[in-house]
């Protein structure tokens, strides 16, 4: 059965007008010097507003200027802003938000955009309170140089939103823009001051998952289980089989996380990763509102379950009634 198209609900508006051409400071993620593919799906909205798009690209010396070097080669911007500093290292925000201010008001950038991703909704939130403007977060339209629509009510609903606000920022949901091209451009690259911050964070740790299935976040085959697989135990005998066998990533749902059976970051919904694979198989999940926000968009959904009124064959391509337990061994086998 195929996802209906969702109802538009209107958000509070407001009339603008512009006076000048749109000019975008897109700040760039990355991480062990590749450019993360949510930055380049918000090139890919920022260049509908028309005007020149500038890069931001931060981190230690080397890294940020390699990194500046490959965001040179990416089609649709016209200058890459590289800033380096041992602070940049981990893209804590603290840092970069001032960075991101003082650009803004040294260059008169009409709006600042980045990914809607970990590090995109934390620097972006604090470098627009330093801008004194408000954010419009997780766009998955753009409508004009302010006007925009987002997701609302766990993706039930769609926003139209408007601003008035002289300088426009906003966060983008990379699985509704194509990314940009990585090659093909030819951006010029200049070197900014770091500036003064404070820094009353202090980067501890971090935990890597190493794997080599493909990345959940841009996965073309997803394989998520839920609560139905009872363990962690169960999880790896019939989830990372079947992935396995189709090249695809592992995903989970809240319910599968909360109990222990998947790492939390193999969460799928709403407060876990939002993706658009071109195939999702959900096996064992019942379908509930915050995790379909999450993967409502993939092309085609499968769903396996053993009840029939399950919420989760409402919004799936294709649904098989049947045990987990006796279905995925048979798939896995055939495949």
């Amino acid at each position: 059965m195929a996802v209906s198209a969702l109802p538009r609900a209107s958000a509070r508006t407001f009339a603008t007008s512009s006076s000048r051409l749109a000019n975008t400071l897109l700040f760039v993620e990355h991480k062990k010097g590749e450019i993360n593919p949510a930055s380049l799906s918000a090139l890919t909205a920022a260049s509908k507003l028309g005007g020149d798009v500038h890069a931001l690209v931060v981190g230690k010396s080397d890294e940020a200027k390699a990194v500046a070097e490959k965001a040179s080669k990416v089609s649709g911007l016209a200058k890459v802003l590289v800033s380096s500093s041992d602070a940049f290292a981990h893209q804590l925000a603290e840092p970069i938000a001032p960075l991101i201010k003082e650009l803004v008001e040294k260059n008169g950038y009409t709006h600042v955009t980045a990914g809607h991703t970990a590090v995109g909704r934390d620097v972006i939130p604090r470098a627009s309170a330093l801008i004194d403007t408000q954010q419009v977060s997780d766009i998955i339209q753009v409508d004009g140089e302010k006007e925009f629509v987002r997701p609302i009510y766990a993706g039930n609903a769609l926003a139209s939103v408007k601003s008035n606000d002289k300088v426009v920022v906003f966060t983008v949901r990379g699985t509704a823009f194509d990314e940009a091209k990585a090659e093909g451009g030819s951006a010029s690259v200049e070197e900014v001051s770091a500036g003064s911050y404070s820094e009353p964070t202090k980067f501890v740790e971090e935990k890597i998952n190493e794997s080599t299935r493909p990345d959940l976040s841009t996965a073309a085959r997803v394989v998520s289980g839920g609560r139905a697989l009872k363990s962690a135990e169960g999880f790896a005998k019939y989830i990372e089989p079947l992935a396995d066998k189709l090249h695809a990533a592992v995903g989970a749902s809240r319910a599968a996380v909360d109990a222990g059976y998947a790492d939390n970051a193999l969460q799928v919904g709403q407060t876990g990763k939002i993706i658009a694979p071109e195939l999702y198989i959900a096996v064992g999940i019942s379908g509930a509102i915050q995790h379909l926000a999450g993967m409502k968009d993939s092309k085609t959904i499968v769903a396996i379950n053993k009840d029939p009124d399950a919420p989760i064959f409402q919004v799936a391509d294709l649904g098989l009634v049947a045990d987990l337990y006796q279905a995925v061994p048979e798939l896995i086998e055939k495949l």
